[in-house]
Order: C-alpha cells, then sequence, then structure tokens
C-alpha cells in the first residue's frame, strides 16, 4: 500500500509539474470538496460574494467512490483538480483534498481549509490516529494527510488548539472565520422562509405538533448498538404529541422501518434544524448549529465510554454540554416532556464555539481576498 502510494504520488507530480509549467497563473479561486457532488451551503454562499465582488471562481465537487470505475473517474476528475490549481491564487477546501495535500505547488497559491464541520466535538485527523476510528500513521504519513495548508478556518478561539492538534499544524495558521452557513442560522441571509416552506409542503403533518430531530454521529463498522439505541428512542415517543425526524449520516446502514418516523431524504439534517422545537443528538456537531439557532438539546450517549475510546472526545463531555445527558431513552423523553431547560447554559456554549459574527460571509470573503501571497 505505501509503495502504491508513493508511486501514485511521484507520478502526480510529474504531471502536475508540466501542467504548472504550461497554465500562467491567474486571478482566480478554486474551490474543491469531496464531501458532496454538488457545492455545500458554504461554498454556494463563498462563490455568491466572491462572484459579487468580482473574483472569478472555480467550483469542483465530487465524492470519491471506492469503487473501480469510481476510482477511475476520481482520477479523470483529479486531473481536472490539477489544471485549475495549478493556475489559481487561492484554493478553498472543507477536508481532505488529495490535490492539496500530496503536490507540490507553486509558490503564488493560498491554501485554505475551512473544513466542513463547525465546532468542536469529536477529534479528528492527526488527534483520532491510530483509534478504531481514525487512520493509520502509515497512511496519514504517506497521503501527507492536511499538508500544505496556509490558513486554517475555524468558528471560534476557545478550540484553536484542538485544530491545531487535529490538523498538525501551528496554532498561528489558524484564523476565527465562523462558516458562511451561520448567516443562515442567523437570519442574515434568507433561508428558513424558503427551507421551511418547502419541508411544511411536503411533510403537512410537521406544523401541526412539536417536531423532536435526532440526529446521531456516523459509527464506523458496527451500528447495532445505534439502531438498539434508536429503537428504543422509538418506543419512548409519544406521537399523539410530537412527530419524530430522525436524520442518520449518508454512510449508515440502519433501516427504518416505523412509519410513524420521518426520515425526509430529500432534505438535510441543516434544513431540518429550521422546522425542529428540540434536538436530540450525541457526538455530532450538528448541536453547535442548532444551539445557535437556540434550540434546545438532549445528549443521548447510549456509548459514551466505547466512543471515547473508538474515536475520542475533544471536549469535556459532561461539563461542556449544555443540556441533559443520558443513555437511556426514558430519561431524554421526561427531560423534553418536563419543558425545563436551562437556556443561560445553551446560549454560553453557542457563543463559546461559535463567535457570535455580524456577516460571516463577507468577513471570511475579506479575508480570502487578502490573502493572497
Amino acid at each position: 500500500m505505501g509503495l502504491a502510494i508513493k508511486m501514485m504520488a511521484l507520478l502526480m507530480n510529474l504531471i502536475y509539474a508540466v501542467i504548472k509549467f504550461v497554465v500562467p497563473t491567474r486571478e482566480e479561486v478554486v474551490l474543491i470538496s469531496r464531501q458532496s457532488n454538488i457545492p455545500s451551503l458554504d461554498f454556494q454562499l463563498l462563490n455568491e460574494e466572491l462572484s459579487h465582488r468580482g473574483a472569478k471562481t472555480i467550483m469542483l465537487c465530487k465524492t470519491l467512490d471506492k469503487s473501480i470505475l469510481g476510482a477511475i473517474s476520481y482520477g479523470f476528475h483529479m486531473l481536472r483538480q490539477m489544471y485549475h490549481v495549478a493556475g489559481a491564487q487561492v484554493l478553498i477546501i472543507d477536508g481532505y483534498c488529495i490535490v492539496a495535500s500530496m503536490l507540490k505547488h507553486k509558490k503564488a497559491l493560498t491554501i485554505i481549509q475551512i473544513w466542513h464541520s463547525m465546532g468542536s466535538m469529536k477529534e479528528f485527523g492527526y488527534t483520532a490516529m491510530g483509534k478504531e476510528e481514525g487512520a493509520s500513521f502509515k497512511l496519514a504519513k504517506a497521503m501527507r494527510m492536511h499538508r500544505n495548508y496556509d490558513y486554517v478556518m475555524i468558528s471560534s478561539e476557545a478550540y484553536r488548539m484542538d485544530m491545531a492538534r487535529g490538523f498538525d499544524c501551528d496554532a498561528h495558521k489558524i484564523r476565527i472565520y465562523p462558516l458562511p452557513r451561520v448567516d443562515l442560522l442567523t437570519g442574515k441571509k434568507p433561508y428558513e422562509g424558503e427551507i421551511r416552506s418547502k419541508i411544511y409542503k411536503r411533510y403537512e403533518q410537521l406544523q401541526n405538533k412539536e417536531n423532536i430531530l435526532y440526529c446521531p454521529t456516523f459509527r464506523k463498522g458496527d451500528e447495532s448498538k445505534l439502531e438498539v439505541a434508536l429503537n428504543s428512542l422509538i418506543k419512548e415517543i409519544d406521537f399523539e404529541s410530537y412527530n419524530f425526524i430522525v436524520k442518520l449520516h449518508p454512510l449508515s446502514q440502519i433501516s427504518i422501518t416505523d412509519s410513524r418516523v420521518i426520515i425526509a431524504q430529500e432534505f438535510s439534517t441543516f434544513d431540518m434544524i429550521f422546522v425542529a422545537d428540540y434536538v436530540i443528538s450525541d457526538y455530532s456537531c450538528v448541536v453547535y448549529e442548532a444551539a445557535v439557532r437556540n434550540i434546545p438539546l438532549y445528549f443521548f450517549a447510549f456509548d459514551l465510554e466505547k466512543y471515547e475510546k473508538s474515536r475520542g472526545l475533544a471536549i469535556d463531555y459532561s461539563a461542556e454540554c449544555p443540556g441533559p445527558i443520558s443513555p437511556d431513552a426514558r430519561q431524554i423523553m421526561d427531560a423534553i416532556e418536563s419543558r425545563e431547560y436551562n437556556w443561560k447554559a445553551l446560549k454560553l456554549f453557542a457563543d463559546k464555539y461559535v463567535q457570535p459574527t455580524e456577516h460571516a460571509t463577507e468577513a471570511m470573503t475579506d479575508f480570502i481576498l487578502t490573502a493572497t501571497r
């Protein structure tokens, strides 16, 4: 595996050297993601603002399918990435990017990692290395994981050092710029009315009762405990009083057969936050988005000890989480039904991990346009 990756890196750099020689540097901002085949909301907002200010932008978004055909297709896509990156002044990424980290770039290129998750909950990258859900050291070294970044954007000073360790980078490269989608959460940009209208048109019942949104984090490998926990939660829901929305990770293999549960595959977890009255999660960073919206949070931590060993947490879970924590579904529902909540703790949690920002998209764009070498 290691030798194959080294040979691939050598070949890619040889091809890239030719492309760099041929392609002149242009005043272009390239945005690359393999989180989805369509641009994320953050990319869309940045692209719109950059274009509004006269910047030329290119968005290249494609997931890496692990099949043979998928790998071949992504290989050709990387050639397209190389062409545009070779001539760009700024490269913006929201996760690990092979072209960004494995290649030797022109000095004129500035690489900015904005990361796709808001806040800090789980260990990742170099802090999760060697754990059950983390990458191996050999693979990370061979793939030059998270190398070549000039700047890393995060939402708050509170977790600067956590992110620096996760990316294995100097803390001075970290910049505090909350993600553009914060503008949608706070209403600085229009989104809530339109998305609520679309959701209610499809699921009229969501207007008639309070909505509980359950969005657990993804567990690599065995999901049996998550499935048991989910079913225990379904049993405790009073469907006469509440709608129950479940948003599992796209990679989850769990099948939900109870017709009373709303899955809403056509809408994202982020979208469903706008119709949620309560959010139940565990270790997902969606809790920060919900906190910004001032939605009460409940932490169904049924496998806390195991998860800390297999992945690791970046916060003091019991001390930091602003809502009730329990491994028991009945206790979670009792807390919701009690109507009692520590709103002050929720506000402190939101402000600590997502720095209050008037115009997040404009602020990040300002930095991008002045960050060229």
